[in-house]
């Protein structure tokens, strides 16, 4: 095993992978930190999207060794990648135990849609909007890594529908906080707002991600619409 020192070695090991690089967030040094054994690699990520995040690529034989040794030093890391892999990491590291399978969405498409979204000048009722909407989204006013929120307003004023950029890295920005109010839905509101923070995360740093539940066929079927390809992930921790 060896350390990573740059992102742009990282991302030559990982072939450019978009979630490799997200989970490094454009830097690495302090707490994120990477390393590589044979064609492997991966990177530890603090806080990143709520978790501890242990990214990983490459074929299980490499990492199941790096992981371990990795996790040796940080039992707190969440393990994080390809589906496939990580159960089959989960039958190869001593301790791992599988936790959840969810999906990654990537694009690298500006969507065209016409919106009404714009960035907010405040994040004034953004906490109550997300506490109807969608009370356990990782990414709230004021916590580390959420940048700037995007919404619709009603012609008096009152937010209807929100996303923020939140953990984005130089190279990919991350769509998350996603939720429009109940008595909103049904008016294509989630797909103005989303289509409007993609084209901007687009445009800004060449392609965006975000992260859903696997079994929230609408959202999926939104995000797709929009341009995003589903990968199925997951993640697994000791």
């Amino acid at each position: 095993m060896r350390e990573v020192s740059t992102t742009a070695e990282l991302a030559r090991i990982a072939d450019e992978d978009p979630m490799i690089v997200w989970c490094a967030q454009g830097r690495l040094g302090g707490r994120v930190r990477a390393w590589s054994a044979g064609d492997a690699v991966a990177v530890a990520s603090p806080q990143l999207s709520m978790h501890d995040r242990l990214a990983v690529y490459g074929p299980v034989e490499d990492l199941a060794g790096l992981v371990a040794q990795v996790l040796s030093d940080d039992a707190g890391l969440r393990v994080f990648g390809d589906e496939a892999l990580i159960r089959q990491l989960a039958d190869r590291v001593p301790g791992l135990n599988f936790a959840a399978a969810f999906g990654w969405m990537h694009t690298t498409v500006a969507p065209a849609e016409v919106t009404t979204a714009t960035w907010l000048d405040t994040d004034a009722g953004v906490e109550e909007l997300l506490a109807e909407a969608s009370p356990d989204s990782y990414a709230w006013p004021g916590r580390p890594g959420v940048q700037r929120w995007a919404g619709v307003t009603s012609e008096t004023g009152e937010l209807l529908s929100i996303a923020a950029d939140a953990w984005s890295a130089p190279e990919i920005g991350f769509l998350a906080g996603v939720g429009t109010k109940p008595s909103a839905r049904g008016r294509g509101l989630s797909r103005q707002v989303c289509a409007f923070a993609t084209a901007e995360l687009v445009k800004r740093h060449g392609q965006a991600g975000l992260m859903v539940h696997g079994y929230n066929a609408a959202a999926i079927s939104l995000y797709e619409k929009l341009g995003y390809k589903y990968r199925g992930v997951a993640a697994a921790h000791l």
